[in-house]
């Protein structure tokens, strides 16, 4: 009976998106509803909670046309577990270059305003900071990687445990 609740309700979702995630839902509730301990309160709280949340992902789905696909108005919605996306770490490097460069520019002015020799500050070719910041950058990359390779935490180790759904025949 909940089987059949949780595929009429699903009836709420974009048919391309039932399309896409259909049968991987169902096949996660019953694998969840599987588990379930025999406590009349958990079963109550589990159906409540999976129907409420096949609504509302129903209802997000809907306004994606309207608010873009990466806009979420879920209180809750499942991330990645970074705290921000991926290219801000370049952006962020983008932006160190150039407050260094602003500081060795000022150097510069400062210099020639006062009289000082042209030789006393050292001024970084922008060229050889960036080769600078790019050899540091995969030499940082590279210790990570290599750590979680030895951890056994990289996306290859993790993808060996990665369950499939069963085939459809």
């Amino acid at each position: 009976m909940a089987l059949s609740v949780y595929r009429f309700l699903m009836c709420f979702y974009p048919r391309s998106y039932r399309h896409e995630f259909g049968a991987e839902m169902t096949y996660v509730f019953c694998a969840a509803r599987r588990d379930l301990p025999p406590a009349l309160f958990t079963k109550i709280s589990f159906y409540l909670h999976e129907f409420g949340g096949l609504i509302w992902g129903a209802l997000c789905a809907h306004f994606d046309w309207l608010l873009g696909p990466n806009i979420s108005i879920r209180r809750f919605s499942m991330q990645s577990q970074f705290r921000f996306p991926r290219s801000t770490v370049f952006l962020m490097w983008v932006i160190l270059a150039g407050v260094v460069l602003a500081i060795q520019k000022a150097k510069i002015v400062v210099q020639r305003e006062e009289g000082l020799p042209s030789g006393t500050v050292a001024v970084w070719h922008p060229f050889l900071f960036w080769l600078y910041s790019f050899a540091v950058v995969l030499a940082v990359a590279g210790a990570i990687w290599g750590i979680l390779f030895a951890l056994r935490r990289t996306g290859m180790h993790r993808l060996a445990n990665v369950e499939t759904l069963p085939e459809q025949q």
